[in-house]
C-alpha cells in the first residue's frame, strides 16, 4: 500500500455540485439562484438586521438617555467609614485599599455621612462640603490633587 493508493471509503464521499455547467449537471443556467434579483448577484445576500423592507427596529423604538462623556465616576467613602484609623494617620488610596473600603481603580471622593470620629489627614481626589466641614470640626484635614489646568 502507498500513499496515492489511499482512498475514502465507498460512500464516504458525496461529488460537489457542479455550478453553472450546463443542463446536464441539473443545475446549469442560473445555477440554482433563481433569476435575477438582489441574492442572484455576485456578493449578494440579505444582511441579517434587514427586516424585509418594514421600519427597521433601532428606528421604531424611541431614543432614550445621555451618556455623558466628561463624568467622572467616583468611588464613595463616608466620613465615618474611617472610624478604624488611629488618631493623626494619613488616609491615602493605599491605606483604603487595605482596609478594603476602596477595591477598584480609579478617582476617590469623601462624602459627608455621619460624623467625624477623629482628626485625620486624607488624601482624596474630591470632597463634598459636608465632609469638609465635618473632619476641621473633629481637627482633621483634607489634602486634595492640584487642580488640572484646562488645555
Amino acid at each position: 500500500m502507498r500513499i496515492g493508493n489511499l482512498r475514502p471509503a465507498a460512500g464516504a464521499m458525496k461529488k460537489p455540485k457542479r455550478l453553472g455547467k450546463g443542463a446536464a449537471s441539473g443545475q446549469g443556467g442560473t445555477s440554482g439562484k433563481g433569476h435575477k434579483g438582489h441574492k442572484a448577484r455576485t456578493g449578494g445576500g440579505i444582511p441579517s438586521w434587514f427586516e424585509g423592507g418594514q421600519m427597521p427596529l433601532q428606528r421604531r423604538l424611541p431614543k432614550r438617555g445621555f451618556k455623558n462623556p466628561g463624568r467622572v465616576a467616583y468611588q464613595v467613602v463616608n466620613v465615618e467609614q474611617l472610624a478604624e484609623a488611629p488618631a493623626g494617620a494619613t488616609v491615602n488610596r493605599a491605606w483604603l485599599k487595605e482596609q478594603r473600603i476602596v477595591r477598584r481603580p480609579g478617582p476617590i471622593k469623601l462624602l459627608g455621612g455621619g460624623s467625624a470620629p477623629k482628626s485625620l489627614t486624607i488624601q482624596v481626589d474630591a470632597a463634598s462640603e459636608t465632609a469638609r466641614k465635618a473632619l476641621e470640626t473633629a481637627g482633621g484635614k483634607i489634602e486634595l490633587p492640584a487642580p488640572k489646568a484646562k488645555a
